[in-house]
């Protein structure tokens, strides 16, 4: 596919050859081959969608379409955190703990039937706040990882309905982040933390979020330092990838 760039960068043409057999001009031929990717992307994203139960509207479109050309690993800012030790076994990571410092987060508050509902249309409202929908009028950049606090019975049985999706406002807007349009969206200040950190791969549900609290908790020294009963799920793939990037945090009590 022929992206914007690779036309700015070709030579310039006489003004007949900038036109092509059917009498189109270069500018249209890009402008038609943008409008199939913006719908080849929302297709993909609608069917991901409708396998997780959640409608992906039209005007996610514009948006898709931005956040996964500006997804590159090269594009994105990670969290920084200050590594305080690493619990390994036989050579294999078990955990990390780790301290990340006093920030502000964009925050969402859902409270659908299933959590991958409530991640979708969650992560979705966060999209458009980066995606110029916002005071600024700018693209806010990726951060990474996304993440969902989750909460739990007293026993860790089963989870709570209500999770809050965060997005990280990368460093040069931390002491003026940008308004959100939707007044879902709260810019909340979170206070340094100490967190316990394991990773593991594949879609997050409910079974998967429960059996990685179980496993963390059994592996951890000292578990009851930890909050027994909210938990984030830190996301470095989008909920529409097949093979997601995740990691279990729990949280040292302050």
């Amino acid at each position: 596919m022929i992206t914007l760039e690779d036309l700015d960068g070709m030579p310039e043409e006489s003004p007949d050859s900038a036109y092509h057999s059917n009498g189109s001009s270069l500018e249209e031929e890009a402008e038609r081959m943008e409008d199939e990717e913006q719908e080849r992307l929302l297709s993909y994203w609608q069917s991901v969608g409708r396998g997780h139960q959640v409608d992906v509207p039209r005007d996610m479109a514009e948006p898709i379409q931005q956040l996964t050309r500006n997804n590159s690993p090269q594009e994105r800012q990670s969290i920084p955190f200050t590594l305080i030790q690493r619990k390994e076994k036989l050579g294999d990571l078990l955990y990390e703990k780790r301290q990340y410092g006093k920030a502000k987060w964009a925050c969402i508050k859902m409270k659908e039937k299933q959590y991958e509902q409530s991640i979708c249309l969650g992560f979705m409202k966060l999209m458009r706040y980066i995606c110029e929908q916002n005071s600024s009028g700018l693209y806010l950049g990726i951060t990474v990882p996304i993440v969902t606090i989750v909460h739990t019975n007293e026993s860790q049985s089963e989870m709570t309905q209500s999770v809050t999706v965060a997005y990280y406002l990368p460093p040069g807007l931390q002491d003026e982040p940008p308004h959100p349009f939707d007044s879902d969206i709260i810019i909340e200040e979170w206070p340094s933390t100490i967190v316990y950190s394991r990773s593991f791969r594949g879609i997050i549900n409910e079974d998967s979020i429960m059996r990685e609290i179980n496993l963390l908790a059994e592996i951890l020294d000292s578990p009851e330092l930890c909050l027994q009963d909210t938990f984030i799920i830190a996301g470095y793939t989008n909920p529409a990838a097949a093979n997601r990037h995740n990691e279990i945090w729990f949280l040292q009590r302050p």
